[in-house]
């Protein structure tokens, strides 16, 4: 669209998004649908010094991003996935941060009818603070088995009411407000970040830092175990290939009846308990466990070459 279709005022605001855009190595837009402007501006107080939250016409985002292909790249792309109600969104911090602030954030909210389902909206097994009565029929008519226990209406099995994706009818929207079940996420959607021509989308960003961090100390394990017995002499893996030669030698003088020191005590001493010694590579687990936190969250710099 070329300037001259474009309005003072609007031309101002799309300066402003170019301004925020290239002043700044991350930028995202999120949107706000379904977001009360009450809560808005509860956030951008909270989130205030981390990031900056724009909002603005999508028509207008789009533009001010057409107009910064000089340091954008893949401009259409970005342009392709803006909905809703977008803000943009521009930061320091790298986008898994950014993601991770702005999910925790985030509160649960009763759904309404119309509304699309973020997530499957289960019903699930258990007891209902109602006494029988109509409430039996209204959840009959949803497919929800009930029974009656201790004088209360009871469900009797989960039950799958809305999958992802799908809009939110009337009668769904009322029972669920009545079980007091909350699926809605009230909050500020980030739909990417842009990082030194990376688009990153919420499957990437909404990562499991517990088990990023344990596949990564299994990584580690697995790769002493493979190195030892690959015979792979490295700093790391020659005291646990020197403790397995020694185990092995003891085994094998036992076996053979070698008179040493080493051999005949096992025999002739029995052992003393001794508290666990810590295993030889926990020191190193929680050096990787630390170093894949830095990873995660884009701090790790030069360690990773070591």
């Amino acid at each position: 669209m070329s300037k001259s279709k474009i309005s003072e005022g609007k031309r101002k605001e799309v300066e402003l998004l170019k301004k925020m855009i290239k002043e700044n190595a991350i930028f995202g837009v999120a949107d706000l649908t379904n977001l009360p402007s009450l809560q808005l501006q509860r956030m951008r107080k909270q989130l205030r010094g981390k990031m900056d939250v724009k909002m603005g016409k999508g028509r207008l985002i789009k533009i001010a991003i057409d107009q910064s292909k000089d340091k954008l790249k893949e401009t259409d792309t970005l342009k392709s996935k803006i909905r809703g109600q977008p803000a943009l969104i521009v930061s320091k911090e790298n986008p898994f941060k950014l993601y991770k602030q702005l999910q925790k954030e985030k509160s649960s909210a009763p759904a309404k009818a119309g509304q699309i389902a973020p997530n499957d909206i289960y019903v699930r097994k258990g007891k209902t603070p109602f006494a029988p009565g109509p409430i039996i029929g209204e959840l009959g008519q949803l497919g929800i088995k009930t029974g009656v226990e201790e004088g209360k209406v009871a469900i009797t099995e989960d039950k799958l009411l809305v999958k992802a994706g799908e809009i939110i009818k009337p009668k769904i929207a009322d029972v669920l407000v009545k079980l007091k079940i909350e699926p809605m996420e009230v909050g500020i959607n980030l739909i990417f970040a842009y990082e030194n021509g990376v688009i990153y989308e919420r499957d990437v960003l909404g990562i499991d830092e517990a088990k990023v961090i344990k596949d990564m100390q299994n990584i580690y394990r697995w790769g002493i175990n493979l190195a030892v017995y690959a015979g792979i002499y490295e700093k790391d893996v020659m005291k646990f290939m020197i403790k397995k030669a020694e185990l092995e030698a003891k085994a094998l003088g036992t076996k053979v009846n070698i008179e040493e020191s080493e051999t005949t005590k096992d025999k002739e001493e029995p052992k003393e308990e001794k508290p666990e010694e810590e295993k030889p590579e926990e020191d190193k687990v929680k050096e990787v466990e630390d170093l894949a936190k830095k990873v995660m969250w884009g701090e790790a710099g030069g360690e990773i070459e070591r």
